[in-house]
Order: structure tokens, then C-alpha cells, then sequence
């Protein structure tokens, strides 16, 4: 039985596929720092061990797999190294990983997590699946038909990837501090693309994706009329998000989604097109559409008395319209306010006005400190230089939470990829809402 350790168990990617092994039977330990993470709950759960890093923890016989945030500088690669043993980056392992199965890779620059958790959600309901997702999610199923994960593009990291099939769900610039603009962004889909194995299926509403070329079939899902698939009467309501899907022109087939919001539509569209091109149940699709949860820090909601609570990973311009828009469509009439962290420097200041022009679709704008990566030093960039773009924004701390109690029968829209959720912990505090609250 082969023995595996983690190093940088943590990770969002690490944990899941963690878990995965562990659902296979696997012998799995990690380490990692101190830190308590969101996603080590899963792993407690499967009792699976997380150790301090140190030397002791690689043995003769392991397989090691190391996140890619870690590299000879830390001493369990550096002992690795030192007893000839190979490490395996995560990227690398989780390719080779994929190939025993039917797998199916969802990237894009916004909306992989919660599409792989829904792709994972109705193949589900059809035939074994086993899937890895974003949020530090990962079920393994040894005699699984379907694997489906998330394939991110940071550093083109989903080069490692060859997926018998591919959903791309847009094209934008994000990641800054490495991709130089959004041709570069769109290159590395571009090459993506040659690596899938039997088909593609590609938003066409995103005019960047309308152009990619590739040797197997590319099926269009979209809104627009030149889609293969295309929704329309879209509507919503208090049950949900409702549409006609028509399928190559042909007949309408009805849908309802518990999202609100234009991406979640065509989030669903992706998963249809996927299920109809492998003959899916079409029942089975629907039913399963329609009882999806979500994922987690996805438009998570908590109810405190006439205030509606939102955790969201939104920290793109594009994802903050997105949100601000389910937030309007699900909560007519509700104010909608913001608070709001950015995260890292060099986003902040690639699309400092970007940032400002979104913010202002909700009704009310707090900022938080910018939420700096480990990756790059601090900038001369404050959160006051985006303030000065939205001269009604106000500055928010920890220690002025409660200032958001004055905003009766709204929506908060606690949005950041840092660790803004300790703001929205904290105003929870002051209200008393009692929940099961959720490390970082």
C-alpha cells in the first residue's frame, strides 16, 4: 500500500486531493504550518494527520507530494532531496492522477469552483464520480467513470493537464503579477486547448474564447444566438433562477437553478452541454441542477434578523459585479452593501479603477485593508487610493463592525479572496448570531 505525505497539506488543491486518496484506501499524512485553514476540516474529519513541517516526517518509502508554493527552501523538500527521494509537485502528480479516469477540467478565470462543485454535483446523480474542487473539496471513489477537478491557470499550472475533456468558462485578466496582459492570459487557454483530448465546451458569450482553435470539437453555450446551446426566458423568482435551454436549435428544455444571477446560467449551460454530449439522463440533469448547495465562500449566507450575511471569494471586478447582481436579483428589495477587501497589491493597483466602477453597483461601499500575498513585498499602494475612487466609501476595521448595524433590511457583502471573513466573524460577535463558525 502505497504511503503518501503532503507537504503544504493546507492548500486548497492539496487538501482535496488529500481526501480523495484517503477515500481510496490510501495510507495519507501532511504537514504544514501552524495556521488554522478552512480547509483542514475535511481532513480531521478522515482523520487524516497534519504535522508541523520537520525533517522526521519524510521517511524511505513515502510517495511526497509538495504544493507548489514550497520549494528547496523548505527543510522536508530539502531532507527529500538530500535521501534521493523524488518529490512530486502537485500539478505533476494530480496529471498523471487523472488519466485512469474520464476526466473532465474546469477552468477559466472566473467561476471554477463553483462549476466543478455543480459538475461534480450532477455526474453524481448519473454514474461514480470522484472530484477535486477549489473550496478544499475532494471525494474519491476508487472505480469512479468520472473525475472531474479544477484546472487553475496561475502560472499555467493546468499544462500539466491533458483532460479527455475541457469546460472554459471566460477569459480575463487577473494574476498580474504574471500574466502581462489578457493576450497572454488567453495564450495560455490557447494551449490548454491542444492538451484536451475529445471535446471542449466553451462559453460564447466570452469574445476571447470565440476564437480558440483546437483539434477536437469546441460545442459554444452562451445566451447569445450563435451558441450550440443558448438559454432563453430567463427568469427569476423567490424559488430560484428559471430558463429554456435550446439545444443545437432544437427543442426548449426547461430549467431551475437555486443561483441568481446571468453567471450561474451559464455555469448550469456548461454542465448541459457536458451531460448531453455523454448521454446523460436529461431527468437526471435537471433534478440535480436544481438541488445544488453551492460551495463554500460562494455567496454563503447567514440570516441575522433583517440582514442577510455574504461570504464570497470575489476579488476581481468582474466576480464583485457578479455578486452585487445575485445579491440585487435575490434580494430585490434589500440595500446591498459591500465591504470589501482586496487582495494583494498588484491586483489592487493593475485594476485600481476597475475595482472602483464595480463597487459602486451596491448601495453602500466599506474597505478593508489590502490583504497582502507572501509572494510580494508591500507597495507604496494603500486602501486609501481606491477610497479616493469612491468618495462615499468608508474605511472599516475590525474594532467598527458594528457601524454595519446600521444598516437595517440589507444585504452585506463580506467579498475577498484574504481573510476577510474575520470582519464578517466579527460583526457576527457583536450581533451574537450563534453558528458553527468556519477557520480560514
Amino acid at each position: 500500500m502505497t504511503h503518501y505525505h503532503f507537504i503544504g497539506i493546507k492548500g486548497s488543491g492539496m487538501s482535496a486531493l488529500a481526501q480523495i486518496l484517503k477515500d481510496m484506501n490510501y495510507t495519507i499524512q501532511g504537514s504544514d504550518v501552524d495556521k488554522r485553514f478552512f480547509t483542514q476540516g475535511p481532513l480531521e474529519d478522515r482523520q487524516i494527520p497534519i504535522l508541523p513541517f520537520q525533517e522526521s516526517n519524510i521517511q524511505p518509502g513515502q510517495t511526497i507530494v509538495a504544493s507548489p508554493a514550497y520549494n528547496e527552501t523548505n527543510e522536508e523538500v530539502r531532507r527529500a532531496g538530500q535521501l534521493g527521494m523524488e518529490v512530486h509537485p502537485y500539478p505533476t502528480f494530480l496529471g498523471s492522477f487523472l488519466e485512469q479516469f474520464t476526466s473532465i477540467a474546469v477552468t477559466g478565470a472566473h467561476g471554477k469552483t463553483t462549476t466543478t462543485g455543480l459538475l461534480a454535483h450532477v455526474l453524481s446523480g448519473a454514474e461514480a464520480t470522484s472530484y477535486l474542487i477549489g473550496d478544499g473539496t475532494g471525494r474519491g471513489v476508487k472505480d469512479s467513470e468520472y473525475f472531474a477537478f479544477e484546472a487553475c491557470e496561475y502560472r499555467r499550472h493546468f499544462l500539466h493537464y491533458h483532460p479527455d475533456y475541457a469546460i472554459m468558462t471566460n477569459v480575463d485578466f487577473d494574476h498580474p503579477d504574471y500574466f502581462a496582459d489578457v493576450n497572454d492570459v488567453f495564450s495560455a487557454f490557447q494551449e490548454m486547448a491542444s492538451q484536451v483530448k475529445k471535446a471542449i465546451f466553451a462559453c460564447g458569450d466570452d469574445e476571447h474564447l470565440q476564437q480558440l482553435q483546437a483539434d477536437v470539437p469546441v460545442i459554444y453555450y452562451g445566451t447569445e444566438e450563435h451558441n450550440d446551446l443558448r438559454a432563453v426566458n430567463i427568469t427569476a423568482d423567490k424559488n430560484g433562477t428559471h430558463f429554456d435551454c435550446l439545444i443545437r436549435g432544437g427543442e426548449k428544455e426547461q430549467f431551475t437553478i437555486p443561483g441568481y444571477g446571468t453567471h450561474h446560467v451559464l455555469n448550469a449551460l456548461s454542465i448541459i452541454a457536458v451531460c448531453e454530449y455523454e448521454d446523460v439522463d436529461l431527468e437526471v440533469v435537471r433534478s440535480r441542477l436544481a438541488t445544488f448547495d453551492g460551495v463554500k465562500r460562494r455567496f454563503t449566507e447567514t440570516e441575522a434578523g433583517s440582514q442577510v450575511l455574504i461570504d464570497d471569494y470575489a476579488h476581481h471586478p468582474t466576480e464583485i459585479r457578479a455578486t452585487i447582481e445575485s445579491a440585487k436579483m435575490k434580494y430585490p428589495e434589500k440595500k446591498a452593501v459591500a465591504v470589501f477587501q482586496p487582495h494583494t497589491f498588484s491586483r489592487t493597483e493593475a485594476f485600481l479603477d476597475d475595482f472602483a466602477d464595480s463597487l459602486k453597483g451596491a448601495d453602500y461601499v466599506y474597505l478593508c485593508d489590502i490583504f497582502s500575498s507572501a509572494r510580494e513585498k508591500k507597495a507604496d499602494l494603500t486602501i486609501q487610493d481606491l477610497q479616493e475612487r469612491i468618495p462615499e466609501a468608508v474605511l472599516l476595521s475590525e474594532a467598527e463592525v458594528s457601524r454595519l448595524d446600521g444598516h437595517s433590511d440589507s444585504v452585506l457583502l463580506f467579498m475577498g479572496a484574504g481573510d476577510v471573513s474575520k470582519y464578517q466573524r466579527a460583526y457576527e460577535s457583536y450581533l451574537g448570531v450563534e453558528k458553527e463558525t468556519q477557520a480560514e
